[in-house]
């Protein structure tokens, strides 16, 4: 039932150059549990992103500073500072992938890859990518099925692909390997101009 997305991601991983890929329901849920994944307590990033970010800061208590730019310098990824985690929102190329880093990428409609939604962890931590791929599924183990036959569940998110998805994004990613596409410059606004209340 899941092999599609399993093929989409053993394909993502090939174009990127990862040892893993893990595709999730979207970027923000991706960043996310990598941080949790880490225990990230705090770290330094752009202020120049998109709101679901900070607003991800404060949902797991995560301290954070932005860092201070007079403009957007980044294009396609930027690095969430004093981690190992990158947001690649905007960036998909061939062989793209930093050994050592979780890298995590968007497929909404404006993204090189526009499934419409969707995401993926990029990694080579082995036991992160153990941990990871059954966290974003509500804990659960793919290769069991029905769900029901498995007996211990770890803490795990409602953060799953659909498998339509993963069939769109091979279809896709065909495309995307005949007409490579270099990340272009976004601008984001200035988020230190706004005030995020609980």
């Amino acid at each position: 039932m899941f092999d599609k997305i399993k093929q989409f991601e053993k394909e993502l991983a090939e174009y990127t150059g990862a040892p893993y890929a893990i595709m999730t329901d979207c970027c923000t849920h991706a960043i996310e549990m990598c941080l949790r994944y880490d225990g990230v307590r705090g770290l330094k990033m752009t202020p120049f992103t998109y709101l679901s970010i900070p607003m991800t800061m404060h949902k797991l208590g995560i301290d954070y500073v932005y860092l201070e730019e007079d403009k957007q310098e980044w294009v396609g990824e930027y690095e969430f500072r004093y981690t190992r985690v990158w947001d690649c929102a905007r960036r998909l190329e061939k062989d793209m992938y930093r050994p050592g880093t979780m890298q995590c990428l968007s497929f909404g409609h404006t993204k090189p890859l526009h499934i419409g939604r969707g995401g993926a962890i990029l990694l080579d931590d082995r036991k992160a990518y153990e941990t990871l791929i059954r966290q974003r599924y509500d804990g659960r183990d793919l290769n069991i099925s029905p769900w029901q036959e498995q007996r211990v569940f770890k803490v795990g998110y409602h953060y799953k692909p659909t498998i339509e998805e993963a069939e769109l994004g091979l279809a896709l990613l065909e495309g995307l390997r005949d007409k490579p596409q270099a990340p272009k410059f976004v601008a984001y606004p200035d988020l230190r101009n706004i005030k995020i209340e609980e």
